[in-house]
């Protein structure tokens, strides 16, 4: 493997495609790099603009800039939150207390400024050099704006990281050279977990919950992302709802508990919850009985991304759940 993807794991198609590119300087002009959430996406793309910029061995003062997003010639772009007017990066969006109970997108906005900044003459670069995260989450008028940038790339460079290639509009996904990355195998994740300074995956090796490493699905980024979540739980919760995948609630019990949820999680929270739950009641019996129950939290998750007011979505669901078990 090349010195300068050393620290990827896992991912070595993705790693013989992007340093046959370097060694050959045969650069396209727009990447798609797709694969699951949390398996290096990121990692390979900061790598691979190091290589772009300082040659295939890297540079360590080129890395150290592109880490911490202090290059002149780099635009990294993720989706956003609209907030009082206002676009708020997804990654602050907690930080500053945005609701997320809405998906974060790509907007319009974002793609003009990034069709000015690749226009722009490059200061140290041969050219511009773009990230942008989550491209699945274009709205339909930034990706229409993205297909016309695409089709006069200039001499910039364009990588888009998805977790959902599919979503994306097939013009745009053919005018990239896509590279794929695969979900790790377990004994991988323990070393990149290891690597990290993060305790191992698993009930024996870290004393995860076992459905924490099952939401993973071979992406150590999610597991640490799901046991981020998981210690946000307040003390019980979890135990109470583990009591109702025995059966489903009694009315009070159903109401006490939509109230203390959604008193202290936020939107995104909640929906996390709602995955984790389901897992749970689908691991604990899955048999035809338990379709109708996943059915109405399936219907609970689109009533919470729709804006319903929360607390009101909780009750309705499990009230409903409480009665048909009478």
């Amino acid at each position: 493997m090349s010195g300068l993807f050393a620290d990827l794991v896992g991912q070595n198609q993705a790693v013989a495609l992007l340093d046959a590119a370097l060694m050959h300087q045969r650069l396209a002009p727009a990447y798609l790099f797709a694969g699951p959430h949390g398996v290096g996406r990121r990692r390979a793309a900061l790598r691979f603009l190091e290589g772009v910029l300082a040659g295939p061995t890297g540079s360590p003062a080129i890395r150290r800039r592109l880490e911490e997003g202090n290059h002149p010639d780099l635009l990294w772009v993720e989706p956003t939150y609209s907030e009082k007017g206002q676009l708020v990066p997804a990654s602050k969006a907690a930080e500053l207390g945005v609701s997320r109970r809405a998906a974060p997108q790509l907007r319009l906005e974002q793609i003009r400024d990034v069709s000015r900044f690749l226009a722009r003459r490059a200061v140290e670069a041969p050219g511009c050099l773009v990230v942008l995260e989550g491209a699945e989450a274009m709205a339909e008028g930034a990706a229409n704006a993205l297909l016309k940038t695409l089709e006069e790339p200039g001499d910039g460079l364009l990588i888009l990281l998805t977790a959902a290639p599919e979503q994306l509009l097939s013009t745009i996904r053919s005018r990239c050279q896509q590279i794929p990355f695969a979900r790790l195998a377990p004994a991988l994740m323990l070393e990149v977990l290891a690597g990290c300074g993060a305790p191992g995956a698993g009930p024996v090796d870290g004393g995860d919950p076992v459905e924490l490493v099952e939401l993973a699905a071979g992406s150590p980024g999610a597991l640490l992302a799901h046991r981020q979540q998981w210690q946000t739980l307040p003390e019980g919760m979890a135990d109470r709802l583990r009591g109702l995948a025995q059966g489903p609630p009694e009315p009070l019990v159903a109401l006490e508990l939509a109230r203390d949820l959604c008193e202290v999680l936020d939107g995104e929270q909640q929906l996390w919850l709602l995955d984790w739950w389901q897992l749970v009641l689908w691991r604990q019996a899955p048999a035809p009985a338990q379709v109708p129950v996943l059915r109405r939290l399936e219907k609970l998750r689109s009533h919470l991304k729709a804006y319903v007011q929360p607390r009101l979505a909780w009750e309705v669901a499990l009230l409903e759940l409480a009665r048909s078990s009478h």
